[in-house]
């Protein structure tokens, strides 16, 4: 999810937290735990700070180690290590467990939406990206903010973000049948699909979607349950070559190829240098694909420049390559 609705819902498990007695009774516990619920709501989303490095770094980490079974626990217990610090009297377990629950609620939200992560790690580096929730989902983010405008207003907290989250809950019921609605009628018209990469829109009935089969690549969208092709491509694997073998080694192009499962690429040759780009067919938007991943390497299998990254021009792309890239 975004960071605004991570915020939200930290206020939302702070909230929740005053149905815990002891928390509810003992105010020196009942603002470490809030300082804990939004501290852990945010924490793992600290590898955002890989961007500064480069984006092959940020792409490959982003919602990874992180975000993965053993991080869940160290920031549960970091986070409520630090804070026990300043409030000594209070009961380390329950400021321990809302705070756990708030890096909880943090990492099982984000498999939702296309981008997903690596929750499953150290058993296993697969990304999880369930697509059927927005990155940023107006729905969920202002029944948050309704709910922290109620607790302001003097309503119950606890009960106010129990109901609010029950309804969440259903909503994200309710997504997870459309998203199998969709997969079903893909599935019926290409019975050689192999997979479905859906990214959903803020509009609750529009969908991007990105479909692989045995042999093509198919690019559209879904709106009102009907199904629009917008492109289609011949699915076709990386040669192995020595150019490519080559590529491959460079971070930008490892980092592509570790993250997108749906994706075509081109081999372009130019005078000084034969250029290979790797397109992710999953985020199509304005008739471009912004995600991409490219390498320009000499006759001798030098990599000249390389980039990945979100571009949406091909002006700015060349801008990047030229000026902002990353050379091996």
């Amino acid at each position: 999810m975004d960071t605004g609705t991570h915020v939200v819902m930290g206020v939302g498990v702070a909230g929740l937290a005053t149905l815990d007695p002891h928390v509810a009774n003992d105010p020196a516990l009942f603002n470490a735990v809030f300082i804990g619920a939004m501290a852990g709501s945010l924490a793992p989303d600290f590898d955002t700070v890989l961007k500064m490095r480069n984006n092959a770094v940020y792409i490959r980490n982003h919602r990874g180690i992180t975000h993965s079974i053993p991080a869940v626990v160290l920031w549960g217990l970091s986070i409520s290590g630090l804070i026990y610090l300043m409030f000594p009297e209070i009961s380390f377990l329950h400021l321990w467990l809302w705070t756990f629950f708030a890096v909880i609620l943090h990492v099982f939200v984000d498999i939702f939406n296309a981008y997903g992560t690596q929750a499953l790690r150290p058993f296993t580096k697969k990304w999880i990206a369930l697509g059927f929730i927005n990155t940023f989902d107006p729905y969920i983010f202002f029944l948050n903010v309704a709910g922290i405008v109620a607790w302001l207003l003097g309503a119950n907290p606890g009960m106010t973000f129990l109901v609010i989250y029950g309804v969440i809950a259903l909503y994200y019921v309710k997504r997870y049948i459309d998203k199998r609605e969709i997969v079903e009628t893909i599935k019926e018209y290409f019975p050689t699909t192999e997979c479905v990469a859906t990214s959903p829109t803020m509009k609750q009935n529009f969908w991007r979607v990105a479909i692989k089969t045995k042999d093509r690549f198919y690019v559209g969208t879904v709106e009102n349950g009907h199904i629009q092709l917008i492109d289609e491509f011949e699915r076709v694997p990386l040669p192995k070559t020595p150019l490519v073998e080559t590529a491959k080694k460079d971070k930008n192009i490892a980092a592509f190829l570790s993250f997108s499962p749906i994706y075509r690429w081109e081999i372009i040759e130019y005078e000084y240098y034969t250029e290979l780009r790797l397109i992710d067919l999953r985020y199509r938007s304005k008739g471009y694909y912004p995600f991409v991943a490219v390498a320009q390497i000499d006759d001798e299998l030098n990599i000249l420049n390389s980039y990945t990254g979100w571009i949406f021009s091909e002006g700015k792309l060349q801008k990047k390559l030229q000026f902002g890239g990353s050379p091996t």
